[in-house]
């Protein structure tokens, strides 16, 4: 009985890993930005368009382990409406929107979650 309590625990163990890793992947083409691709490269050089983003499933996500969830979605939905970005998975990878990882509240600590 042990025995399959333990396996079972493992597989749902492996699945999740398995899922963030996939939402990972899926969610950093959403959260990054691009370069322009017209054809007057010359006028657009060096000038980048934001992709569009839904905040709120992407909050959702990130939010997704937080103890206090609707303070964490308020916060990260604050962040992504003002960067159109959200770092991927649940926490960390600020790297990937230096903005949500700039914003600082009134006692200097990060905003974004």
């Amino acid at each position: 009985m042990k025995l399959l309590v333990f396996s079972i625990f493992c597989i749902i163990i492996l699945l999740q890993m398995c899922s963030e890793a996939l939402s990972a992947t899926n969610y950093t083409e959403n959260s990054l930005v691009k370069p322009i691709q017209e054809e007057n490269k010359a006028e657009n050089q060096g000038k980048y368009v934001w992709r569009n983003i839904n905040c709120n499933s992407a909050c959702a996500m990130r939010c997704v382990r937080s103890s206090r969830k609707k303070l964490c979605v308020r916060a990260c939905q604050s962040c992504c409406f003002q960067c159109k970005c959200v770092p991927p998975g649940t926490h960390g990878n600020h790297h990937l929107c230096p903005c949500y990882a700039r914003l600082r509240t009134h006692g200097n600590r990060p905003k974004c979650p």
